[in-house]
């Protein structure tokens, strides 16, 4: 057994039976009238092996089962009875701890590990496959460890590899306490969703690796609520209407929720939305990026049911940062830049008070005086 998959052992965990329906095959989707001519060879099913759909369904984790009751300690159950309650989840994106404590201070309750700004504050890089499964899951744990209740939904790029390494992505980000996590249909050389020339891989490859998500999650000892985000590229690269193909071939394989990168109108979100119904759909917002600054509202408005802002953390500590260096360099001081916050201000963001209560309630006096 491949390193790292041996800490769930398989099939006899799962708590419900799984049915599996086999439909009809599906036509090979004519995109030359989407695609640009640098794009044609971009690979599609062929006709020797034609993909079928396989409908999983998982009784245990049907979204009737989240509608009732107090939301759960455990972040992943918890996300799934935010999906299936009224409203719309709202995941700002962070990037370290710092954008992580300002996010859940500000009151949020969820947050999304972008894979951009991960890659970014922990590399220093930008978002062209460079980051590792390891990066991402020390990131998450450390996340997951400020607020352990709040669901954490974490980018897993293309799975880091084939089906085995989706599968230990699945493991590792389950037990850092990520609650959901997405995994996309771009090649392994991947690039941020909203940069061009991307490439995406076959519908058979792309359903693979929600397939092994699944089988994955569904390996955990005890039953895992886990949530399994399938994510499409291809908008850009074969047509909007090869793009909702994959998501429903990727619900089918059971995906819980659909997110589909660089939806460009409204028109196209609520065209995706209708198609995909009653599957939740997440919505990327980047300011500057291939989709519209939708609001929370206007997102919930066409039918979004999960809205991300990747870059909102990232993006704004480059312009207070680069700003608090400018004037530094300048002026020789940082008095401007501070804004009155001191040090114990600064810790105080940054979880002072609770450590400090924490060691007076044990008995300590390490920090009696602070």
């Amino acid at each position: 057994m491949a390193p790292g998959l041996d800490y769930y052992k398989s099939t006899e965990s799962t708590e419900a039976p799984v049915a599996q329906v086999i439909a009809v095959d599906l036509p090979v989707a004519d995109a030359s009238s989407n695609a640009t001519s640098s794009n044609r060879a971009q690979p599609t099913p062929s006709p020797e092996r034609p993909l079928k759909r396989d409908v999983y369904y998982n009784p245990r984790l049907d979204p009737k089962n989240f509608l009732e009751g107090p939301l759960s300690y455990d972040p992943a159950t918890r996300l799934r009875q935010m999906l299936a309650r009224p409203g719309i989840v709202i995941a700002p994106g962070i990037c370290d701890g710092i954008s992580a404590r300002c996010a859940l201070e500000a009151g949020f309750d969820c947050l999304y590990q972008s894979g951009a700004a991960t890659t970014a504050s922990r590399l220093g890089m930008p978002d062209l496959a460079i980051a590792t499964l390891n990066d991402f899951v020390q990131s998450a744990q450390m996340v997951c460890g400020l607020s352990p209740t709040t669901p954490v939904i974490a980018d897993a790029d293309t799975g880091f590899g084939g089906t085995a390494m989706v599968a230990r992505t699945v493991y590792q980000y389950a037990r850092a306490g990520v609650a959901a996590m997405h995994i996309e249909d771009q090649v392994q050389t991947k690039r941020c969703g909203h940069l061009m020339g991307k490439q995406v891989v076959s519908r058979e490859e792309f359903v693979t690796r929600i397939r092994a998500a699944v089988i994955a999650r569904d390996s955990i000892p005890g039953g895992s609520n886990f949530v399994i985000i399938g994510r499409t590229d291809s908008a850009q690269v074969l047509g909007m209407d090869e793009a909702i193909l994959r998501l429903k071939l990727a619900a089918d394989a059971g995906a819980d929720v659909c997110f589909i990168e660089g939806v460009k109108t409204a028109s196209l979100l609520t065209k995706t939305v209708d198609a995909l119904a009653p599957k939740p759909v997440l919505v990327n917002v980047i300011s500057g990026g291939l989709t519209p600054s939708f609001t929370c509202k206007e997102a919930e408005a066409l039918g979004a049911k999960i809205i991300i802002f990747s870059l909102v953390s990232c993006v704004a500590a480059v312009h207070g940062i680069r700003a608090a260096m400018h004037s530094l360099k300048k002026t020789g001081t940082d008095f401007t830049s501070a804004q009155g916050m001191d040090p114990k201000a600064f810790f105080q963001v940054m979880g002072l008070d609770d450590v400090v209560s924490l060691d007076a309630r044990a008995g300590g006096t390490a920090f009696g005086a602070i």
